[in-house]
């Protein structure tokens, strides 16, 4: 949610998707799911938006990398294969967030995908750390600051 307040607060209009079912439970079936959601809403849009996607969301990376969108990909699967080869075909850039305590991060592979990565020593999926719960309140904090900074390094908008 705080990815997208940054792009609002820099004047975008931001599109929240919600997903209208259950993804289906098999790995491929899901990338073609998360292409059928997210395609209409990238239809109605004007101009160079600005995709942000968290974990099943970073399965429209394919759409991005065929549009030449930037994207803000938020604990990315980078285990099952298209999601990595989509990053691959990217040309527009992307930041990568994802923590060394999740199953589905490759902290190698992130940094040969893009040089926008943020990772966050023992953060789980959720971008949960160990410890008081501040801690965790400092890594959303974090990624806050690493977004905005970001859309400031790529000019967007």
């Amino acid at each position: 949610m705080y990815a997208g307040d940054v792009a609002e607060k820099r004047g975008a209009t931001v599109h929240r998707h919600e997903w209208t079912a259950e993804p289906p439970s098999e790995p491929p079936p899901r990338e073609e799911w998360v292409r059928a959601e997210v395609e209409p809403v990238l239809a109605g849009l004007s101009g160079q938006p600005l995709l942000i996607g968290k974990s099943l969301g970073t399965f429209a990376a394919a759409l991005a990398a065929e549009r030449s969108l930037p994207a803000v990909w938020l604990t990315p699967v980078l285990t099952v294969p298209w999601v990595p080869a989509a990053l691959e075909r990217a040309t527009a850039p992307f930041l990568l967030v994802g923590g060394t305590a999740d199953r589905m991060w490759d902290s190698r592979l992130a940094r040969r995908l893009s040089p926008y990565v943020v990772e966050v020593p023992a953060a789980d999926h959720g971008m949960y750390v160990p410890g008081p719960l501040t801690d965790t309140i400092a890594v959303l904090a974090r990624i806050v600051v690493a977004v905005d900074e970001f859309l400031d390094e790529i000019g967007w908008p």
